[in-house]
């Protein structure tokens, strides 16, 4: 798997395009899961490595990436990645970064004007970033004819009142700033809490803890499954073990919960599991094994 490419996999009557951005080494493997000992790692380095550990450096190799859907004669994109000149101090991988998304999109078949649906699984930085683009010193949508879809719980959380609760950071505040805010401006927002339907093959649900509106988006179309899951998983070490939360996640107990509740139904239906940062395949099925998961297989893309 190389950085900016893009695989292609036929679900039903659903196509999915994986458009990756960057894959590499992130932040130490247990600083990204606290909770994973350096046995876990190192006990199944033989898969880990090397797109999901980076073993000399101890480090976590993650993968940037959104993915696009056509269900239903619409295009749906979910998650739209850091963005380009951001202000993001706090994160060093995305201040500033320049990396030519939008061109990855139209390489792929995918112009900005032809995204129906937008699904910011939660409000993090490295999932809205392209949600609006600079124009003259502005944030505009960078989809004009979509329809944002935001989950209600991040965007009071996320929002300047805080209607959530639980407080706002100062990076919080930049990236709801220039990256969901423009897009209410501009009247393309629909908030949603519990569940959502956007087709006769795309649902999504809420799966708080990450944050407190964090979703996962569910496929069906014939007898194929999948399972969007956002940022339930940082790392497949979180499959084997769904107790362990990852450093990001605001309320970890929850976040596990709802990590166990997606991968018992993943496993119990064979529902490909499509998260946000997984390097290599990038999605994969599971199995239950024990009191926790195991890979079942990676996704297989088309030509390969």
């Amino acid at each position: 798997m190389t950085n900016e490419s893009a695989q292609s996999i036929v679900l039903g009557d659903v196509e999915i395009i994986r458009i990756v951005e960057w894959q590499g080494p992130f932040v130490p493997a247990r600083g990204l899961v606290p909770d994973a000992a350096a046995e876990v790692w190192k006990d199944n380095e033989e898969w880990l490595a090397p797109d999901h550990w980076a073993p000399d450096g101890d480090s976590a190799v993650v993968a940037l990436q959104s993915w696009v859907l056509r269900s239903g004669g619409r295009t749906v994109l979910v998650d739209t990645g850091v963005g380009d000149g951001r202000e993001r101090p706090h994160s060093p991988l995305f201040h500033r970064r320049r990396d030519g998304f939008l061109g990855r999109l139209e390489r792929a078949g995918i112009r900005p004007e032809d995204v129906d649906v937008v699904v910011n699984t939660h409000l993090h930085a490295d999932h809205v970033g392209w949600n609006t683009r600079d124009a003259d010193g502005e944030w505009v949508p960078t989809f004009p004819h979509a329809r944002y879809l935001v989950p209600a719980a991040d965007d009071f959380h996320f929002g300047p009142r805080n209607d959530y609760g639980g407080g706002r950071h100062e990076e919080d505040r930049l990236v709801y700033e220039d990256s969901v805010a423009p897009v209410h401006r501009a009247g393309l927002v629909d908030l949603w809490e519990g569940t959502h339907r956007i087709d006769d093959h795309l649902v999504l649900e809420s799966a708080p803890g990450h944050t407190p509106g964090s979703a996962v988006l569910r496929l069906a179309s014939g007898t194929d499954r999948a399972v969007f899951v956002g940022d339930l998983l940082h790392s497949p070490v979180q499959i084997l073990d769904p107790a362990h939360a990852s450093c990001f996640c605001l309320d970890p107990r929850r976040a596990a919960a709802s990590r166990r509740r997606v991968l018992e139904r993943a496993a119990d239906t064979r529902e490909l599991v499509v998260p946000a940062h997984f390097g290599g395949a990038g999605a994969t099925e599971v199995r239950r094994a024990g009191t926790g998961f195991a890979l079942a297989g990676w996704a297989a893309y088309a030509g390969e």
